[in-house]
C-alpha cells in the first residue's frame, strides 16, 4: 500500500479536499439549537417549480429504468430557449462537472488556465485534478482584472475562467470590456463564461452576458446551472453552450447517464415555469434592498451584487460572527479562507429568514467587539 500512495501525483496529494458543510440537523444538535436557517450556500429559499415537483413525481415509478443520456428533451427546450443546436450543448451534473469535462480535455501537464482571486474553487481544482498550472490573478476593485488575466496567457494557455457575476463579490464585467479583452486574446484557447448567477443580474445591468458573444467568438464557453434561480440544487443539474466541436471532445469524457432521470425531468419542467422563476428574482431583488439597508444601518458594509447573495464587512472577526450567528440558529459563510477576514456571506432567503438574520445578526454585533481599524 505505501508504494501505491507513494506513486499518485504530488498534484494529487496536494490537493485540498473541498470542504463540505455539516447538515443541518447535525449543526442543531451540537448547537443546542431548533429550526435552524440556513442562508450559507446560494439556494433558492422558495424552493423549487411546483411543476418539476409535480413532475418528479409522476416518474418516480420509472426510477429502475436508466435516463436518457443524451438529455434529448432538455437540450431541445435549451436549444429553443437560446437559439442554439442541441449540438451546441452538453449537460452535466451541476455545471461543475462542465469545468472538469473542460479540464480533462484541454489541460494536462504543460498546459496552463486563468482564474481569479477569489473566484469560484472549482476551477482551481479541476485544474489541478488535470495536471495543469494554475495562474491565479487578483480582482482589481472586487471585479476581474480582463487587462492583467491577458498579460498571463501564453502558447501553453487553454482555458480562462471567468465567474460573471464573480463568486463571492458579486461583481459583472462590463460588455465593453469583455469585448476589449477577447481581442487581446489568441485562437487557441477557450473563455469559460460561468454564468451560475446569471439569472439574478437585473434587466438593463450593464454586464457580458455570455449569448451575446458566443455566436460571434467560437472561443466562448457559457455555463449555467439549474442549483440557484431554478431551486433545483439538490438534483445538480447544469449545462454547457459552446461550439460544436468542444461539445463532441466533452461527450468523449463524458459519464454514461451523467444526468439522473429525476435532474433531467424536474430541469425540464422547471424552464416551463416562468411565473415561479419571476418570483424568485422578484424576491431576491426585493429582500436585497432591504437587507443592505437594515446591514448598513447596523454599522457594517455590505457590497451591491448582481447575485442571490451579499458580501458583508461585520468589522469584527468573521469566525467569531458565524460561530455566534449559528448558536441563534442562522446558518451563514464566513469569507476567512476567502482572505476575508472581516467578511461573511449571506444568502438572500424569504422575507422571515432575513427578518430572523436580522435580528440576530444585531444581537451579535452588540456581543462581539470590532477589530483594530474595522471602522
Amino acid at each position: 500500500m505505501k508504494e501505491l500512495i507513494n506513486d499518485v501525483p504530488s498534484y494529487i496529494k496536494e490537493l485540498v479536499p473541498y470542504p463540505p458543510g455539516k447538515p443541518k440537523d447535525e449543526l442543531e444538535r451540537e448547537y443546542g439549537v431548533t429550526d435552524a436557517i440556513k442562508l450559507a450556500s446560494n439556494e433558492n429559499d422558495l424552493g423549487p417549480s411546483p411543476k418539476a415537483v409535480a413532475r418528479i413525481g409522476h416518474i418516480l415509478n420509472e426510477l429502475h429504468r436508466y435516463p436518457d443520456g443524451s438529455c434529448y428533451y432538455l437540450k431541445q427546450k435549451l436549444s429553443e430557449i437560446y437559439g442554439v443546436h442541441p449540438e451546441n450543448l452538453v449537460i452535466g451534473n451541476g455545471s461543475n462537472e462542465l469545468i472538469d469535462f473542460l479540464c480533462r480535455v484541454f489541460i494536462r501537464k504543460g498546459r496552463n488556465a486563468i482564474s481569479s482571486r477569489p473566484s469560484f474553487l472549482v476551477y482551481h481544482k479541476m485544474v489541478q485534478i488535470a495536471g495543469g498550472e494554475n495562474r491565479v490573478v487578483p480582482l482589481k476593485n472586487a471585479v476581474h482584472d480582463l487587462d492583467a488575466i491577458a498579460s498571463r496567457v501564453d502558447e501553453n494557455t487553454r482555458l480562462i475562467f471567468l465567474d460573471n457575476p464573480n463568486n463571492p463579490m458579486g461583481t459583472v464585467i462590463r460588455e465593453k470590456d469583455m469585448e476589449r479583452f477577447l481581442h487581446k486574446l489568441p485562437p487557441n484557447l477557450l473563455v469559460v463564461m460561468d454564468e451560475a448567477y446569471g439569472e439574478f443580474v437585473r434587466p438593463g445591468t450593464d454586464w457580458a452576458q455570455g449569448r451575446n458573444f458566443i455566436e460571434q467568438d467560437e472561443r466562448i464557453v457559457v455555463l449555467r446551472t439549474f442549483s440557484k434561480a431554478f431551486g433545483l440544487a439538490g438534483l445538480r443539474v447544469g449545462y454547457g453552450i459552446m461550439h460544436k466541436e468542444v461539445a463532441k471532445l466533452c461527450d468523449r469524457v463524458r459519464q454514461p447517464f451523467n444526468v439522473n432521470l429525476p435532474a433531467q425531468e424536474g430541469a425540464l419542467a422547471a424552464l416551463s415555469d416562468q411565473k415561479h422563476l419571476e418570483a424568485t428574482l422578484e424576491n431576491t431583488w426585493q429582500e436585497m434592498i432591504r437587507l443592505y439597508k437594515e446591514v448598513e444601518g447596523l454599522g457594517c458594509t455590505p457590497f451591491e451584487s448582481n447575485t442571490n447573495f451579499m458580501l458583508i464587512d461585520t468589522k469584527r472577526n468573521a469566525g467569531q460572527v458565524f460561530e455566534a450567528m449559528l448558536r441563534k440558529g442562522v446558518i451563514i459563510r464566513s469569507m476567512e479562507s476567502y482572505g476575508f477576514p472581516t467578511f461573511v456571506r449571506l444568502t438572500v432567503g424569504t422575507k422571515e429568514e432575513n427578518e430572523r438574520f436580522v435580528k440576530a445578526f444585531a444581537q451579535v454585533l452588540k456581543e462581539i467587539p470590532k477589530v483594530q481599524g474595522g471602522g
